[in-house]
């Protein structure tokens, strides 16, 4: 049995997978974070704290075998980029190093993005993709990034091609949500909600060249609760802003990259009126939605490809 570990500690999420190359399946167990009642998000500081409570009973729960580990990945940055840093990633680092050093076993470091992409690929059986060059939509609360994908010495490389210059698109759910009276993250509310709703908006964009700006969305919102509207029209004219935004991307970026696989992932991309708009359009590649979120299975499957490939 050849099981490799992967550890993510994101901003909103403690995970760990282990990955069976060959079997070739994962199994993977996550924790989100406490966010007090009312709050918008949560300190670098608070999650690193909360991080380093969750991962030994997450650990512990993996069942993980003694001398059944090959090795060790685990998210060491949000990007792949120079300066790419978070604090909350340093539990994963810890954990992941100290646990190859206990087992004398290879450790390797990747980005959370990377780490999401994978997992995405691998929830609908498509790592093909990264044998050659395609695009991927990450989409998060803390990312809204197009990224150009390639594979480079065995690994898959990322290059952000385009992004939102201010709000990023799970931020303003989540405050367009805490504006309809939603929890905290409100995604899956926020979807809820929107499918009560009739009703289809013919958005215009803010895009600068291929990137974009979200700050609008929050204050068109708040201009449609200010007037009373129902609040599923709300939910869903949210929704179909993001949409909308995401396309004019897309777009803006075929006279250079042309018609190339396209991959959205990230937790925003769970979102079922978005993902059916761009899969029946664009022939889109979506991850199932519990791969869409925060998780480590990416991770798990990385390391084990980059073990066994070299």
């Amino acid at each position: 049995m050849s099981l490799y570990l992967g550890i993510d500690t994101s901003n909103y999420t403690t995970s760990a997978a282990l990955f069976d190359y060959e079997a070739f399946r994962a199994k993977g167990v996550r924790q989100l974070l406490k966010v007090r009642e009312g709050a918008k998000g949560l300190r670098q500081s608070d999650a690193l704290y909360e991080h380093v409570k969750s991962l030994p009973a997450l650990l512990d729960s993996l069942g993980i075998e003694g001398g059944s580990l090959r090795a060790v990945g685990f998210s060491s940055r949000p990007r792949d980029m120079e300066g790419s840093y978070m604090p909350c990633f340093e539990a994963g680092i810890l954990s992941g190093r100290s646990i190859a050093a206990a087992c004398g076993i290879p450790y390797y470091e990747f980005s959370h993005q990377a780490g999401h992409i994978a997992s995405a690929l691998f929830s609908v059986n498509r790592l093909d993709m990264m044998d050659s060059e395609f695009l991927a939509f990450h989409v998060s609360g803390g990312t809204t990034e197009a990224v150009y994908c390639r594979p480079e010495d065995g690994e898959l490389k990322t290059c952000i091609v385009a992004q939102s210059l201010d709000l990023k698109a799970g931020q303003a759910v989540d405050r367009v949500g805490g504006m309809l009276g939603l929890g905290f993250p409100a995604g899956a509310q926020l979807e809820k909600l929107a499918l009560q709703s009739d009703k289809s908006f013919k958005v215009r964009p803010c895009l600068k060249g291929a990137d974009c700006c979200l700050s609008g969305l929050e204050n068109l919102c708040m201009e449609m609760i200010d007037k009373k509207s129902p609040a599923c029209d709300t939910a869903k004219f949210c929704i179909d802003y993001i949409k909308a935004t995401l396309e004019g991307m897309l777009l803006a970026l075929r006279p250079q990259y042309g018609k190339l696989p396209v991959l959205f992932a990230g937790g925003v991309m769970s979102d079922s009126l978005i993902r059916e708009y761009f899969v029946k359009k664009y022939g889109a590649v979506f991850a199932l939605p519990e791969y869409s979120t925060d998780n480590a299975v990416g991770i798990s499957v990385l390391t084990g490809l980059k073990d066994v490939n070299g």
